[in-house]
């Protein structure tokens, strides 16, 4: 038994304005299914990778054994089911399905999937809308509420012979295979997805996609009879910082770094220190209004690099824990998160253990 996934690239791309199907389009010096096949192929996760074409002269390349190249169908469930079929042959006992027009999932992602499926037969990734949505219906109108809303995205991960069964007797036009599942009222496990994870629609999409970068900066005095906080998580210490908020050196450095990298000013400017609403505040109630502002805005996250410098405490112990609550915080994948600690050698005022400070270069994807 081994695991199979099928990259589903034979539609024909209508809304994307281009001479070609938007899936062979070039994003990112290569063709936009290029991205998916080369990573999956790079995993050695998948024993078969099935490729689901309609015009197989937009291929250029040659591919291993283990990638097949089949022709698709009509529709998009038509294509799905095609490589289903083909799999058939190829004993497989778990399959991923797979839009090839969503290029920016990662390996992450799909040992997440792989590994619920274990317990499930089928597992699907989803995002929270960050627009208001109403539902037309006839002539009516209704406001639906944001919080009970989900996005599914692909790749979507699902015990072959379920999967085969229910598309085997489908008659009607899905857009993805967890319709399957739900229309029959089976269960489905639900997993977070990631918000980088989106589907190429439009030319624009991946036309004006704009990276920016921006640096932070911040440091605080250490003293006693303070609390210290770190990217979101009270630290045990002896000292802790002296700050109008909380004091937080790693929130507040990101918070400039990303303000920067949307150029939307600094943390002052939002935030100042002659307020008394901001006394004592938790830096991640700073950062949580930031990331809601760059959203609004149409900017996502796509990395974030951290200097803290500190002799005490030591930082390779919290690395984990610091990842997760900043990535939590930010609505981001932990992998879009690297942290490093640095030391002044005993030099200076943070060599003496008397502050803590922290550097932070965040780069932002634009989709306007």
């Amino acid at each position: 038994m081994s695991n199979c996934f099928i990259i589903l690239a034979a539609g024909k791309g209508k809304r994307f304005k281009s001479k070609i199907p938007k899936q062979f389009d070039i994003y990112k010096k290569k063709p936009i299914y290029e991205h998916s096949l080369e990573k999956i192929i790079k995993s050695r996760l998948f024993k078969y990778i099935i490729l689901v074409v309609n015009n197989k002269k937009f291929i250029k390349r040659k591919y291993p054994a283990n990638v097949k190249i089949i022709k698709g169908g009509k529709e998009r469930n038509d294509s799905s089911f095609l490589g289903l079929k083909f799999a058939k042959k190829l004993k497989i006992k778990n399959v991923l399905i797979h839009d090839a027009a969503r290029p920016n999932f990662s390996i992450n992602l799909i040992k997440k999937l792989l590994n619920n499926l274990k317990k499930n037969n089928a597992v699907i990734p989803y995002v929270k809308s960050k627009d208001s949505i109403k539902y037309k219906y006839k002539k009516n109108l209704f406001n639906l509420s944001r919080e009970n809303l989900i996005l599914t995205q692909t790749p979507q991960a699902f015990n072959y012979k379920f999967l085969y069964s229910l598309s085997s007797n489908n008659k009607k036009n899905i857009q993805d295979e967890s319709s399957l599942f739900i229309d029959k009222g089976l269960d489905v496990k639900f997993i977070q997805g990631e918000n980088e994870n989106l589907k190429i629609t439009f030319d624009s999409d991946i036309k004006q996609n704009k990276i920016s970068y921006g640096i932070g900066f911040d440091v605080h005095r250490l003293v006693q009879n303070k609390k210290l906080f770190l990217g979101g998580i009270k630290i045990r210490s002896k000292l802790g910082t002296l700050g109008h908020s909380d004091g937080d050196p790693v929130l507040h450095a990101i918070i400039d770094s990303i303000l920067g990298a949307c150029k939307m000013g600094d943390i002052g400017e939002k935030f100042s220190n002659k307020s008394r609403k901001y006394k004592n505040i938790r830096s991640t109630i700073l950062l949580k209004k930031i990331i809601n502002k760059i959203k609004l805005k149409n900017f996502l996250i796509n990395n974030i690099d951290i200097n803290i410098i500190t002799e005490k405490p030591k930082i390779s112990k919290l690395k984990k824990r610091l990842i997760h609550s900043i990535a939590k915080i930010c609505d981001i994948s932990k992998s879009q998160i690297n942290i490093k600690g640095k030391t002044t050698e005993k030099l200076g005022l943070i060599g003496k253990e008397k502050a803590i400070a922290c550097e932070v270069i965040t780069s932002v994807i634009n989709y306007v």
